[in-house]
């Protein structure tokens, strides 16, 4: 039971901290979405 907490603890933190930490490195869905190799047909 232990284990399967800890888990679900390590998933929501994951959860939460990953738009944050993606956002800052520049793999957010604008940066993705925007620039000069997207084509805009």
């Amino acid at each position: 039971m232990k284990a399967f907490l800890a888990a679900v603890a390590a998933m929501v933190v994951i959860t939460v901290a990953a738009p944050f930490i993606l956002q800052q490195i520049g793999f957010s869905a604008a940066d993705a979405g925007s620039g000069a190799a997207v084509r805009l047909d």
